[in-house]
């Protein structure tokens, strides 16, 4: 059992807008990015569906994977639109015009 492994949390930041260096962290298993007021990360873009991606932890990879939940206009990962896809230190993620950055902390 790698302890290392263990300690690492995903992290979203968002890059852009009104709410630009805002930071989310990934704590639980599952998270519902979107514009519905009962979604984890609730962002205020017209171009967000209301429940629009779910970022999820995934034990077999492991690591974190980011799925589009039959959005209207899609989520892209380092430009390009994705249904699912593994993240990476550094991606980037766009839902709506909204554009996020992902991380691994401590």
């Amino acid at each position: 059992m790698d302890d290392v492994d263990e300690t690492l949390c995903g992290r979203l930041e968002i890059l852009n807008g009104g709410f630009e260096g805002m930071t989310y962290d990934l704590s639980a298993e599952e998270v519902v990015v979107g514009r519905n007021p009962t979604t984890d990360i609730t962002l205020l873009d017209e171009g967000i569906s209301r429940e629009h991606a779910l970022v999820l932890y995934d034990d077999e990879t492991p690591g974190y994977v980011i799925e589009d939940l039959q959005s209207t206009n899609g989520t892209k990962v380092n430009g390009k639109r994705v249904r699912s896809a593994c993240l990476v230190e550094g991606d980037q993620i766009q839902v709506g015009e909204t554009l996020f950055r992902f991380s691994l902390i401590k």
